[in-house]
């Protein structure tokens, strides 16, 4: 397995890169905000320690090659904005699973569409995987556009498949295979 720790992305507008020790108020800050967990299946964090563990398991997870989280930082001002993560690599089956959020503040200004376009062209490109899936909530409206928009093809739903804020909910399975991310890529649309 590639170690992920050194992994860096620009876009024209964000720096993707793994978490440092000093973003974890940032990443408190992500975890408590009421837009970002809105589709979370975990509780928001109760203390700024949840966010320090959650970098330092990252910092492990991306030595080892486990996955690949990297928070958006902005550029203009370097501030933390959201993060994107491939994560359930299966390196026999060439696939991985792909989870975002962002800031609610910054909803609708393209930054997570910069992210996931750079994030799956590396997934695609450098760790050559066949298939990138994501599994979301069905009431979560602007992930699915951000799915469509990128690309992805909604698969399939899975009826009662988790529980978020004690609501038992489904979730929609959403793919992007590399063939038609190559496809996309060559006609010039990401």
């Amino acid at each position: 397995m590639p170690a992920f720790n050194h992994v860096t992305l620009r876009t024209k507008r964000l720096l993707l890169r793994p978490f440092r020790e000093t973003d974890a108020q940032a990443v408190f800050s992500m975890f408590t905000d009421h837009k970002f967990m809105e589709f979370v299946d975990s509780p928001p964090f109760g203390s700024v320690d949840e966010a320090h563990a959650l970098v330092a398991r990252d910092m492990k997870a991306l030595a080892s090659g486990e996955r690949i989280r990297l928070g958006l930082e902005r550029m203009g001002d370097g501030v933390l904005i959201g993060n994107c993560t491939l994560f359930n690599l299966d390196w026999n089956s060439k696939k991985a699973e792909i989870g975002y959020g962002l800031f609610g503040s910054e909803f609708g200004k393209g930054y997570m569409n910069e992210a996931l376009a750079s994030l799956l062209r590396y997934g695609f490109s450098v760790l050559d995987l066949n298939r990138i899936y994501a599994e979301i909530d069905p009431k979560n409206t602007n992930s699915a556009k951000s799915l469509d928009r990128i690309g992805f093809t909604k698969e399939g739903l899975l009826r009662e498949n988790c529980i978020v804020n004690s609501v038992v909910s489904d979730s929609a399975i959403y793919g992007l295979l590399q063939s038609d991310w190559k496809n996309r890529d060559a006609i010039g649309v990401l």
